[in-house]
């Protein structure tokens, strides 16, 4: 028998299909950062309110549409279903035409329209197919109220269905917020997962080190939720806190001094509580791992040494109970047994098991995307505008080191193995360490802003990823390192409102961590690539939303265009298109000695 037939047909199919992708329009994209939380501001950008669903009916509609019309559609498929407005109304068969228009414009193989369908009613699916490919349909489609509003109701569900090819979420899910496991859901549902890509935040990697079993991170995930009230989070996770809050109500009952931002006095009693577990556990991680070089962060003992002399003038709190002057960082007996205790909940946890699997599951510490390098902070880098280097590696091969290390580490966990002492230790580093990518701060500086006075201590400086994100210079060695010709990355918000910008002046380098919760600047940015440009929307505070809404407007909207195409851009022109055509040549070199 001949195998070379059916072969050969394979390799034409697979040929046929690359040609017919790389002519394809790049799928619309939406990138978020820095969500910290906020769940329900990030299922509202995920519902398309924020300007993508507007964008897209501009682009697909005819452009002389005036834009109280575009509004009014807007509103249509955010309800999922048709109604006549005050201000502005169309007729349900136009309505219907303008939803099929933005369909057809969005769906651009079988693949997509299946993706689209799924969320029509198996009764109304012929319908609906023979309306988008332009067949006949029954008059009653359009003559009929009922049956036209059940048909406008699939086509904006489809709509929404459509609109995103791709979501890159850049990280920091957690802390400050009360629901980043609402966040995670979301990203693992069956409905959304595959058109995901996630990059890990260093507040992601605080969690995921957490999890490992490392007890500095478990102490300062949880100082964290308890720093914001978070009581109900740790609660839906499965932690028990009462011997942690007897505990801290024993030891702290008088009123907290220093700088404790928690609200109620229960929770900044455990945040003090926890606060000097977590800075005991730190030191003893970093004396027992000199290689970290992090020996100035050992700021225990010169707690203690002023606490000796009784030079407390600059100190905001001079109340340590559980503090041994001659040896800072041991734990005492009691809170051993509260670490040991919470560790052995943290590690246990199935409800945390889930959240994490995703997380080392799906997560990745860079992404590239047609031509753009997805980061969550940074890339190591020297004064002068070279990539640092850091465990004797720099550049793509240190991200690819330091992915594959939080990876094997996540693989360990997940099959219910220890985790190797030294592997948590990186984990803490890549947390807060000042060569960190994740980080990229000279050191977290959580100690002085509760205990000391002088503001000047609080100050964590940036190392050199902003000055040199702006130079061409770097953005050329990072195409040439990466391949990427656009860097988008968040981690440091950008507060628009100061005058500060979201994209370099050239606009190959976009920074979207926008304050997205309420704890930085209750705003963010939701950044938005279309075959036609590259537009940031800076999305309104929860306050603006609510005054709006009072005055039955649409919420306030900043869009910033940073590029825009003078022709589409087809999956040929990036980054996976160079890799469909490299396996183009080779198939079609394959067929041709085939042939010979």
């Amino acid at each position: 028998m001949n195998t070379a037939q059916p072969s050969i047909r394979k390799k034409l199919y697979e040929l046929s299909d690359i040609e017919r992708r790389l002519d394809e329009y790049i799928e619309t994209t939406l990138w978020i950062s820095d969500p910290h939380g906020a769940g329900d501001r990030f299922v509202n950008i995920l519902k398309g309110r924020f300007g993508l669903l507007w964008q897209t009916l501009r682009e697909a509609l005819p452009k002389t549409l005036e834009h109280r019309k575009l509004d009014y559609l807007d509103r249509i498929i955010r309800r999922d279903q048709y109604f006549r407005s005050e201000e502005y109304a169309m007729e349900r068969q136009d309505v219907i035409a303008a939803l099929a228009s933005v369909i057809r414009y969005k769906v651009q193989n079988i693949n997509d329209f299946e993706r689209a369908a799924i969320t029509v009613a198996p009764e109304l699916k012929q319908l609906v197919s023979n309306l988008l490919l332009n067949f006949k349909v029954p008059a009653i489609v359009y003559e009929n109220d009922f049956v036209s509003d059940q048909i406008i109701t699939a086509l904006t569900k489809m709509t929404k269905q459509i609109l995103i090819g791709q979501l890159i979420v850049l990280g920091d899910v957690f802390d400050r917020g009360d629901e980043p496991d609402k966040i995670l859901r979301i990203l693992s549902s069956k409905a959304i997962r595959p058109y995901v890509k996630f990059v890990w935040g260093n507040h992601d990697l605080l969690w995921m080190g957490a999890a490992l079993g490392n007890q500095s991170l478990i102490a300062e995930a949880l100082r964290i939720s308890f720093r914001y009230d978070n009581f109900a989070f740790v609660k839906r996770l499965g932690i028990d806190s009462s011997k942690l809050q007897a505990f801290a109500e024993k030891t702290y009952p008088g009123e907290i001094t220093g700088y404790f931002k928690a609200k109620t006095k229960s929770a900044r009693q455990i945040e003090k509580a926890l606060a000097m577990i977590q800075f005991k556990l730190e030191e003893q991680t970093i004396k027992h791992y000199p290689q970290l070089e992090m020996e100035s962060r050992l700021n225990l003992d010169n707690l203690a040494k002023m606490l000796k002399e009784g030079d407390t003038s600059g100190l905001s709190d001079t109340y340590f109970p559980t503090l041994d002057l001659d040896n800072p960082d041991k734990l005492t007996d009691e809170e051993l047994l509260i670490i040991n205790d919470l560790s052995e909940q943290f590690t246990s946890s199935h409800k945390i098991y889930r959240l994490m699997e995703y997380l080392f599951r799906e997560g990745k510490l860079y992404h590239i995307h047609n031509y753009i390098l997805n980061l969550h902070a940074l890339i190591p880098s020297t004064a002068d505008g070279k990539f640092d280097e850091l465990y004797g590696k720099k550049g793509k091969e240190l991200l690819d080191h330091l992915e594959d290390s939080i990876r094997d580490a996540g693989e360990h966990y997940l099959r219910g193995e220890p985790v190797a002492p030294f592997q948590q230790a990186v984990m803490f580093y890549l947390w807060c360490g000042p060569m960190s990518p994740f980080f990229g701060k000279h050191a977290m500086k959580t100690f002085e802003r509760y205990f000391m006075k002088d503001k000047k201590t609080h100050k964590e400086i940036t190392l050199h990823w902003g000055g040199n994100i702006l130079k061409k210079e770097f953005l050329d060695l990072i195409e040439e390192e990466f391949g990427a010709k656009l860097v988008v990355y968040g981690h440091t918000p950008v507060d628009v409102t100061a005058g500060q910008k979201i994209a370099s002046p050239d606009g190959r380098a976009i920074n979207i961590d926008g304050g997205f919760s309420e704890a930085y600047l209750g705003r963010g940015h939701a950044l938005i690539q279309t075959p036609y440009s590259i537009y940031a929307i800076i999305l309104p505070t929860e306050q603006e939303i609510a005054e709006s809404s009072l005055k039955k407007e649409p919420a306030p909207l900043m869009v910033e265009e940073i590029v825009y195409y003078e022709k589409p851009v087809k999956i040929k022109d990036t980054f996976a298109g160079r890799e469909l055509i490299r396996r183009r040549d080779q198939l079609l070199k394959e067929i041709e000695e085939y042939n010979s």
